[in-house]
């Protein structure tokens, strides 16, 4: 099973994984977050993130998640890249975590295509009937 690594700011990722969690009713065992701070060192947090993926791969590969393109959780996980192995998605959101969780049994890059897609088809611009 593919495991899930989310790095995002603070609390962000706990609170994702909380979320998923309460949608799929179950606690995903492949799922590890890592929180990073702002008086964090990024090369303490990345030998953190490493030992979290030792933990979570069973094999299959390991999709991590990050919060924003360019903040230092990206940059970790950018560092943690290795081609088919381990990939990367910036932009992490409940559809994205929910779909890449639901297809881990899947191959790697069946479920890092599954994140992308509904990470981007759950942002909507809502309208209320009757406003338009």
């Amino acid at each position: 099973m593919v495991g899930v690594l989310i790095i995002s700011h603070g609390e962000l990722g706990l609170c994702l994984a909380d979320c998923a969690r309460h949608v799929l009713g179950r606690v995903p065992d492949n799922l590890a977050i890592l929180g990073v701070e702002k008086q964090d060192n990024p090369d303490a947090r990345l030998l953190d993130a490493q030992a979290l993926i030792d933990k979570i791969n069973d094999g299959s590969g390991v999709l991590v998640l990050s919060d924003m393109l360019g903040g230092t959780p990206c940059n970790i996980a950018s560092r943690l890249r290795q081609r088919g192995v381990v990939e990367v998605v910036a932009g992490v959101n409940l559809p994205m975590l929910v779909r890449a969780l639901s297809y881990s049994a899947q191959p790697l890059e069946v479920v890092v295509s599954k994140a992308i897609t509904g990470g981007l088809e759950g942002v909507y611009y809502v309208i209320p009937e009757g406003k338009e």
